[in-house]
């Protein structure tokens, strides 16, 4: 008996806003940003790392395009990747943008975390 294997399917998974979700403001923001970097068909991944006041935090970056193996999350017309390892951590978030003088800048609501810490950058779960 032969077995023929398969090839490895090349290119992220699709996910749904399940996952995590941009807020309008968010999309906005990082659809000019995409722009300005020349990523037409880039995507904001997010990843959660460990480090920060409660253990864990978020880490944000442009991409031109998703990793092989990460799972890629259309929102209001903006894509975010996210890893398999931190989408366990992320499920349900959003992802909001405030020009806040104070607080500005992308935010995570994350219905897992159990402790942030004051800055609001770090979490536990």
């Amino acid at each position: 008996m032969s077995s023929s294997a398969q090839p490895a399917t090349t290119g992220p998974k699709i996910g749904s806003e399940k996952l995590v979700r941009l807020s309008e403001a968010a999309a906005i923001h990082l659809s000019g940003l995409l722009q300005k970097k020349g990523y037409g068909a880039g995507a904001l991944k997010v990843a959660v790392v460990g480090g920060g006041c409660s253990g864990l935090q978020y880490q944000m970056e442009l991409v031109e395009e998703a990793g092989p193996r990460d799972i890629l999350i259309p929102s209001r017309g903006v894509n975010i990747s996210v890893d398999p390892k931190s989408a366990v951590l992320l499920s349900g978030s959003e992802i909001d943008f405030s020009t806040d003088l104070q607080k500005g800048g992308f935010r995570v609501t994350n219905p897992n975390a159990r402790a942030t810490c004051s800055c609001g950058d770090s979490f536990s779960t």
